[in-house]
C-alpha cells in the first residue's frame, strides 16, 4: 500500500504528533509499504489526516487538500482522520468545532483515548466508523536498559518532561512540588527535575530545570531518576508518561483526560486536592509500583501494528466504503489551482 501521513516531521525535540508520524512511518517501511507526506501521487491508497490546521508547522496537508485530491485526482483513496487534540487541553474555544467539521471529510476516525472519543461524541461528531488506538513510544529508545530502581538509600529522584509550555501541562502541581522542597521533611526525601520548556516568567526555586531533550538523550536522562510524575490536565493521550513507563519508572499521575487509560494499574493516581498524600503513599510503597510498571503494555510497535491492521481491513472493504461516501459538496478549491500546487500529479 501507499500511505500518506499528513505530518511535516521535525528533527529534534518536538511534540507527540511528530513522534507518532516518525514511529508509524518507520514501521510501515519495515513492513514493505510506501509512505509519503503529501498528495502529489495519484495512486495513494490511504490518506491519514493528522493535522488539518494549515497554520500549524506540523501540517503537511489540510482536509480541503484531501477533498481536492478526492475530487480531482483519485477518489479511490480511503481517508482516516486521527484526532489527538481538543479545546480542553489548552483552554481554547475553536478546536473542537473545527475538528468536527474537518471530520466530514473522513471515511474513518481514530482517537487516541476513549476520553477524547466520548468528548467529541458530545460535541456532535457523527462518525460511526471509529475506534481508539492508544499511543506508544519507540522501544528501541525508551526501555529499561540500564535503569536502576530506587534503593531507598538515597533521595527519591522525581522527573517529568514536556515539550509544550502551556499551563495546563501541570505547572500548578509542579510548582507545588517545587515548594514542597522548602520543607525539610520533603527536602530530605526527594529531588525534582523538569525537562522541557517553561511558561513565560515561570521558574523553579528548588528544582532542576533541563532544556528540552529527545531520543536517546531524553531516555538516558529519564533513567537517571526513579519516579515519574505527570500532572497534565485534559491530555488526550500524551507521549511523556509512556516514554517514562517504558523506561520502567513508576508513574504518579493526575486523574484527568486520557492519561488514566495509559497509567491505571501501572502507577498511583492523584487528584489536585490530595497530591501530597499520594506523593507520600508512592514514596512509602515504591517497590509495589515498580513491580507493576514492569508489565507496562503500551509501545510504538503495538500501536503501529494496530494501525496497519486497520489500514489493511479498510483497504479490503474499499468498495463498500466508497459506495457510502458523500464528499461531493465538501469545500474544495479551484481544480486548476490545486493541480498547479501539486505539479507531480500532472507528470
Amino acid at each position: 500500500m501507499k500511505i500518506s501521513i499528513g505530518t511535516n516531521v521535525k528533527d529534534g525535540p518536538w511534540g507527540g504528533g511528530n513522534l507518532f508520524a516518525i514511529n508509524l512511518t518507520n514501521y510501515l517501511h519495515s513492513e514493505g509499504h510506501e509512505v509519503v507526506s503529501d498528495l502529489k501521487d495519484d495512486d495513494i491508497d490511504i490518506i491519514l489526516l493528522t493535522e488539518p490546521r494549515k497554520t500549524s508547522e506540523s501540517s503537511a496537508f489540510t482536509h480541503i487538500d484531501v477533498n481536492n485530491y478526492l475530487n480531482y485526482v483519485n477518489d479511490k483513496s480511503i481517508v482516516i482522520h486521527r484526532i489527538n487534540e481538543c479545546d480542553e487541553r489548552k483552554q481554547t474555544d475553536f478546536v473542537n468545532d473545527y475538528l468536527v467539521g474537518v471530520n466530514k471529510s473522513a471515511d474513518y476516525t481514530i482517537f487516541v483515548s476513549t476520553w477524547l472519543m466520548q468528548l467529541f461524541e458530545r460535541e456532535g461528531l457523527r462518525q460511526q466508523n471509529k475506534k481508539v488506538i492508544l499511543a506508544g513510544a519507540n522501544q528501541e529508545i525508551f526501555n529499561s536498559e540500564n535503569f536502576l530502581p530506587w534503593d531507598q538509600k538515597q533521595k527519591l529522584k522525581i522527573v517529568t518532561h514536556h515539550w509544550g509550555a502551556n499551563w495546563n501541562k501541570g505547572f500548578d502541581i509542579y510548582q507545588k512540588l517545587d515548594r514542597l522542597l522548602n520543607d525539610s521533611y520533603w527536602n530530605n526525601k526527594i529531588e525534582f527535575s523538569y525537562i522541557g520548556n517553561l511558561p513565560k516568567n515561570f521558574e523553579f526555586k528548588n528544582s532542576t530545570h533541563i532544556s528540552p531533550l529527545s531520543g536517546i538523550k531524553l531516555a538516558s536522562k529519564l533513567k537517571e531518576n526513579h519516579l515519574y510524575i505527570t500532572a497534565s490536565k485534559n491530555e488526550p493521550s500524551g507521549n511523556h508518561h509512556i516514554e517514562a513507563a517504558q523506561c520502567s519508572l513508576p508513574i504518579l499521575f493526575i486523574n484527568s483526560g486520557g492519561i488514566p487509560e495509559y497509567c491505571n494499574d501501572y502507577g498511583l493516581i492523584f487528584e489536585e486536592n490530595n497530591f501530597e498524600d499520594k506523593l507520600n503513599e508512592i514514596y512509602e510503597n515504591y517497590e509495589i509500583y515498580y513491580n507493576k510498571i514492569l508489565s507496562y503494555p503500551f509501545n510504538a510497535r503495538k500501536m503501529c501494528s494496530e494501525y496497519l491492521t486497520l489500514f489493511n481491513e479498510l483497504n479490503k472493504r474499499k468498495n463498500q466504503i466508497l459506495e457510502t461516501r458523500n464528499i461531493k459538496n465538501l469545500k474544495t478549491t479551484n481544480q486548476y489551482l490545486f493541480r498547479l500546487k501539486n505539479l507531480k500529479i500532472n507528470k
